[in-house]
């Protein structure tokens, strides 16, 4: 009886730098999702593709003109300046439950946004007839931190109606509750604007989070 023995090809080797480059490539793709995605499935949602995304710091025409968004009077460039509101606090505080933001400074005369909330000069104290508006920087919503003011709004577009939001002003807590979310463009200043028949709280933040489009505007109306 004859035997034949067939010898089993050799299986190639794998490459060390192959198995590298899947993983460099693979890793960067989950990278560029992470950073794109809540900005695309934001305007998914909110169906609209109309303007490009803007830089933080924004250089129009030379290199002279820098647009500075840590501070609030360059998120709507056609806004008037406004008279400080004569008070003696300086500042107080701000907390949303259902985003875990508790007690969140919330400042009068300094305006940079990078250490706290801002209250917009000129609109009304908490608890008064009026319009009270604050500002707030958002980032990507996964790099929210209710602590960090450079991320404290992030989340602010998954507020819902009848939400609510407490300001702690000169030791009396005022409860407002969210009726109306909005978006507006850089131009139009009305949300800044007065009425006298209520008394309403403006939350502003930039949308899409981690861009400077738009404005959200979350609108409440103080709870007697």
């Amino acid at each position: 009886m004859l035997y034949c023995y067939l010898k089993k090809p050799p299986r190639p080797a794998r490459h060390p730098a192959l198995f590298i480059s899947i993983t460099c490539f693979t890793a960067g793709v989950v990278f560029l999702l992470n950073a794109f995605w809540p900005i695309l499935a934001y305007e998914i949602k909110s169906q609209n593709f109309s303007r490009p995304l803007l830089l933080p710091v924004e250089v129009k025409g030379d290199s002279d003109t820098v647009v500075d968004y840590s501070q609030p009077k360059a998120w709507f460039p056609l806004s008037r300046e406004l008279p400080a509101s004569s008070s003696n606090i300086s500042r107080y505080h701000l907390s949303i439950p259902e985003l875990n933001i508790k007690n969140a400074l919330v400042k009068m005369e300094d305006k940079d946004l990078m250490t706290g909330l801002v209250h917009y000069p000129g609109t009304a104290l908490p608890g008064q007839y009026g319009n009270t508006v604050i500002f707030g920087h958002s980032v990507l919503p996964q790099f929210f931190n209710p602590k960090d003011y450079k991320t404290i709004f992030s989340t602010l577009p998954t507020l819902n109606e009848r939400d609510e939001i407490f300001l702690d002003f000169d030791g009396i807590v005022y409860r407002y509750k969210i009726y109306k979310m909005v978006e507006v463009t850089p131009e139009d200043v009305s949300v800044l604007e007065q009425q006298y028949d209520n008394q309403y709280l403006s939350l502003i933040t930039c949308v899409p989070p981690g861009t400077y489009l738009r404005r959200l505007v979350v609108r409440a109306r103080l709870v007697n």
